[in-house]
């Protein structure tokens, strides 16, 4: 069984007090770093210097995810600047299999994401060329967002096509992830949990770490 992962977003943490914010998280399995490029999306946050430096003093691996333009010519170099985990998006990347197997080279895991409204029957058979799929639960450039109810179906057929060919492959969700809709993400197949405000915004981070955790190991809501 894939291991339930919790990856809080320091989208939603104070840029000024990065460190400080990252240290807060020290429960949690990866440290969510969204890189946008103000052209793939509209919001514009950070790039290789950032990540190089947070990567050096993140008590958790990095799990970065690109949401730029010309994926191909630049997820290998946050790679290279310390990510343990890049995420690009299909939608941005030209030769998304040879991209994968270079950060795969490069010994970090590859994983590919799809916007809500991107079909993932196209990538099913390539499974095995990833070691991750973000499904994104809301249109991604802003954290904050409410959940999209009707991607839970493309996270179903995610972990079907997972589980039919026998895959390592983990599944991953973005967006509007809180203590009412975990359950029910968990129960549709995703194992890996990116929350950015219901982290950074409780009164307690490592225990809303906690409870996602074991919402997610033990849901009780039908997805």
């Amino acid at each position: 069984m894939a291991p339930v992962l919790i990856n809080p977003s320091i989208l939603s943490a104070d840029f000024a007090n990065l460190e400080r914010d990252l240290q807060a998280i020290a429960s949690a399995d990866h440290a969510h770093v969204d890189v946008m490029d103000q052209h793939f999306v509209p919001n514009l946050t950070i790039g290789l210097p950032v990540v190089r430096r947070l990567a050096e003093v993140s008590p958790v691996p990095l799990d970065v995810h690109l949401m730029v333009e010309d994926a191909d010519r630049w997820a290998l170099q946050y790679a290279e600047a310390g990510a343990a985990s890049v995420t690009f998006h299909a939608e941005a990347a030209q030769a998304p299999v040879r991209l994968a197997r270079e950060l795969r080279a490069g010994g970090v895991r590859a994983a590919v994401a799809l916007r809500p409204a991107t079909p993932v029957e196209p990538f099913l058979d390539l499974l095995g060329e990833v070691d991750m799929v973000l499904v994104m639960t809301v249109e991604p450039g802003f954290g904050g967002q409410s959940f999209i109810e009707g991607t839970l179906a493309k996270v179903r057929r995610t972990r079907a096509a997972v589980d039919a060919v026998g895959a390592d492959t983990w599944v991953q969700v973005d967006g509007g992830v809180s203590r009412a809709t975990i359950g029910r993400i968990a129960r549709a197949g995703a194992n890996v949990f990116v929350a950015g405000s219901a982290v950074y915004g409780a009164p307690d981070v490592a225990a809303e770490i906690a409870a996602l955790r074991s919402l997610a190991e033990h849901p009780t809501v039908d997805a």
